[in-house]
Order: C-alpha cells, then sequence, then structure tokens
C-alpha cells in the first residue's frame, strides 16, 4: 500500500486514547482501530474531516503517502 495511516502518531502527540476519540467522532473503537493500524482500505471523508477537527490537525498530518 501506498498510503501510510499516521493516526497513532498524532493521537500520542495529542494524548489521547483510542477510546476517548472515537467517541469524540463517533465511530466504533473497533473501526477506529482498523484505520489507526492501518488496515483500512478507505476512509470516508466525512469521518477524516472529524478526526482532523478532533486532533486539531491536517490530513496530511494523519496520511502519508509512501513509494512502494
Amino acid at each position: 500500500m501506498a498510503i501510510n495511516v499516521n493516526l497513532d502518531v498524532m493521537m500520542a502527540k495529542r494524548k489521547i486514547g483510542l477510546m476517548e476519540l472515537a467517541e469524540k467522532i463517533d465511530i466504533t473503537p473497533a473501526n477506529l482501530s482498523i484505520l489507526k493500524n492501518n488496515k483500512a482500505k478507505a476512509v470516508r471523508f466525512s469521518t477524516l474531516d472529524a478526526i482532523c477537527k478532533a486532533l486539531d490537525c491536517q490530513p496530511s498530518d494523519i496520511l502519508e503517502w509512501v513509494e512502494d
């Protein structure tokens, strides 16, 4: 996969846990965990928007393109 999800890094920087973030953005902890562990095949813009609002960050802080 050429897109890496660095959600765990941003969560650590903001000192927020999985359960707290899941509650803030109204997503199940299981689905957030899939995204956090770079196992997601897709992410909705509405979910990305909610994450960025909750963590006060930009999408580029969470998503990173790397060459295969």
